[in-house]
């Protein structure tokens, strides 16, 4: 499929990556929604498995609770029964047990703490596992329509801003919840007329806590949106791959007033999200705090009065209960500000956790081991369109992701479809019979590279079928796909570790015998015991320590170790000089005996011993056959290989006739490479 076909595949199309929150998916904003049961279940619902620890939890918040209710009361027996009396005994008694409630609190506290933190911690767990886990079952289509930086902000960040709300708030909401009402139900009991009057503007202040709360809320969507755009742009800029592209064209200065303004909008989003709502607290601490003034008021002018209710004692008792009440009492208020503010980023999390995985194993898939499978693969009248969220077009707003996709009667005939589509494959049909080497050559955009997705299924096809020795892939499971098939391609991926680690990705238990084994048949094996640490040496990102012809050989090491049935080729030699494409292919020959070989490459001379070469145009098989037939039939692979070689039978791309005997076309011809 060439390059056209590359930024479908791997690039999402027409600047797939710059969308605000990620091109072609169309997720709902969560920053302003009302809050909802469902949202709240299904944060609950994280955490049921921990219901006992949970409920050993609140079992001690409700004795820390009502052991405070002790010192307030100790205090009027104090005043009122043991000083009268002058009763030194219970003096003594009193005040020893005001030593003792406070320790045993003290302990009790480190226990829930304890408790608090642990279930908290494995509630965060699961729920950044949960997430990765079903990122890892999304489609490709998605990781081309949404940015990286994207997705490490709602694993990292979104995950990371309800930290608190998970491990303290909850606990927090209960602990402060059994103690004001605990402390309400007390001073009630000592004077209701008091407890009035302390707590007559509560419910006002209950309804301007909601609008500051749903105020916060929409700030903190927002302040998240833009930390993702400010994290997306970081992990462009500044990966390796970014920082070469920078420096190569002196964008620099750009890169840091783009950074810089992006900041500049998260800082004044969340200067915005910390003050809102700060003169509405200011007010509340400052009623909580002139409220004891009152209750000396008419506490006192009634016992000036002569009303025998009350006593000194109940005045004390009564304060001191007052005290404790207001910062329980404020933080429930401020909590649900909180919680608002939290949900947003909660509603974030479940956007991605309700994407549908587009592509999943059928119920009763069965697994084809390598053992049993022959590895014949045929395309059966396939018909195959990317759609518009996979290259880079937004859907309008409240569209869902993936789109919906047509039916195989409007793929067979468009005039019926309501949308019709551009179709990356049309009727395509062809068998690649076991150990065969097949070639895809055509023009860049023919659907080359879209051939070598739909074989592992990184998509589905819209019609027609994909077999693998007369199974469906749509039948087969995943996983014993994946141990099918191996891909070389151009573009080669190497993890941030040690060659070892890269080259036994595919078979983590491989001996070390089998990885230098592996890496004698690629090519690799010499540079790498020179390299400082040998097999322990690191990469680097991406394997930037390492030259392009190295990690592509690497890469062939990982896939001769894993031993694939189906080989896929693509354009694994294109962007190489002569000499490293030679060793290339050197390295590809003992991987391509006995496997059956789909082989993508622009580079005809890589591609001249193929048992059957097909030739693509507009997603069309245009022309099959051996390079011979082909050129004899002077069409489209005539013109491309006229193209490439100059009239003498030289090419153009090494500057001589040697490609007529490359490493690959001597060993399928039956000699040594």
């Amino acid at each position: 499929m060439g390059r056209g076909g590359m930024g479908r595949m791997y690039g999402g199309g027409g600047g797939g990556g710059r969308g605000r929150l990620m091109s072609g998916t169309a997720l709902p904003e969560g920053a302003d929604r009302p809050i909802d049961r469902r949202t709240l279940r299904r944060v609950a619902g994280f955490f049921v498995p921990y219901r006992g620890r949970i409920a050993l939890s609140v079992g001690a918040i409700l004795v820390v609770a009502v052991f405070g209710l002790l010192n307030p009361y100790l205090l009027k027996l104090i005043i009122d029964d043991a000083i009268p009396n002058r009763d030194l005994g219970l003096l003594y008694r009193y005040v020893g047990l005001m030593v003792l409630v406070p320790i045993l609190t003290g302990l009790i506290g480190v226990g829930q703490t304890y408790l608090n933190t642990l279930i908290g911690q494995r509630v965060m767990q699961d729920l950044r596992n949960a997430l990765y886990a079903h990122l890892q079952r999304m489609p490709l289509a998605f990781f081309t329509a949404t940015r990286t930086g994207e997705i490490q902000s709602r694993l990292g960040n979104d995950v990371g801003g309800v930290q608190q709300v998970v491990t303290e708030t909850a606990t927090g909401v209960v602990s402060n919840l059994a103690t004001a009402l605990s402390t309400v139900v007390a001073m009630w009991l000592i004077d209701w007329r008091l407890a009035l009057l302390s707590l007559g503007l509560l419910p006002l202040f209950l309804g301007l806590t909601h609008k500051v709360g749903v105020a916060r809320r929409a700030l903190s969507g927002s302040t998240q949106r833009t930390l993702a755009d400010l994290t997306a742009l970081v992990e462009e800029t500044l990966s390796v791959s970014g920082v070469l592209l920078t420096k190569s064209f002196g964008r620099q200065a750009r890169a840091t007033e783009r950074f810089a303004a992006e900041n500049a909008r998260l800082s004044a989003l969340q200067v915005r999200q910390q003050m809102v709502g700060r003169w509405f607290f200011t007010i509340i601490s400052t009623f909580f705090s002139i409220t004891p003034a009152f209750v000396y008021w008419f506490a006192g002018r009634e016992i000036i009065g002569g009303d025998a209710a009350l006593s000194l004692g109940d005045i004390v008792a009564f304060t001191t209960l007052q005290s404790r009440l207001f910062f329980p009492l404020g933080q429930l208020l401020n909590v649900q500000v909180e919680i608002q503010g939290a949900l947003a980023l909660f509603d974030r999390i479940f956007d991605y956790l309700d994407l549908p995985v587009a592509i999943a194993d059928r119920p009763g898939a069965r697994a084809l081991s390598p053992a049993e499978a022959r590895g014949r693969v045929r395309f059966d009248r396939v018909w195959f369109a990317y759609e518009q969220s996979a290259v880079g077009d937004r859907p309008s707003a409240g569209g869902a992701w993936p789109p919906a996709v047509p039916s195989q009667s409007s793929v067979l005939n468009p005039r019926s479809s309501p949308a019709p589509r551009s179709f990356a494959l049309q009727d395509v049909s062809f068998a690649v019979e076991p150990g065969q080497l097949v070639a895809l050559v055509g023009p860049s955009g023919a659907g080359k590279t879209t051939i070598s997705a739909l074989v592992p299924r990184f998509y589905d096809v819209d019609a027609g079928a994909v077999e693998i020795d007369g199974h469906d892939v749509r039948d087969l499971t995943l996983a014993s796909l994946g141990g099918l098939i191996g891909m070389v391609t151009q573009e080669t991926y190497l993890f941030h570790a040690s060659v070892r680690e890269n080259i036994a990705y595919g078979r983590p238990d491989a001996a070390q015998a089998e990885i230098e084994a592996a890496a004698l048949a690629a090519a690799i094996h010499d540079r790498v015991v020179e390299l400082p640490e040998g097999y322990e040496t690191l990469v680097g990102e991406r394997g930037f320590k390492l030259s392009g012809g190295e990690k592509q050989r690497v890469a062939i090491a990982r896939v001769i170790l894993s031993d694939p049935r189906i080989l896929i080729l693509d354009e694994a030699t294109s962007a190489l000089d002569t000499g490293s494409e030679r060793l290339i292919q050197a390295a590809l020959a003992p991987l391509l005996r006995d496997r059956t070989t789909l082989a993508i490459a622009h580079r005809l001379s890589t591609v001249l011993a193929a048992d059957l070469i097909l030739v693509l145009d507009r997603g069309r098989i245009v022309e099959r056959g051996t390079h011979p037939d082909l050129l004899a039939q002077g069409g489209l692979y005539a013109r491309l290989y006229r193209q490439q070689f100059a009239p003498n039978g030289t090419s153009d791309d090494d500057g001589g006739d040697s490609w007529a005997e490359s490493p690959v076309t001597s060993l399928r011809r039956g000699a040594e490479p």
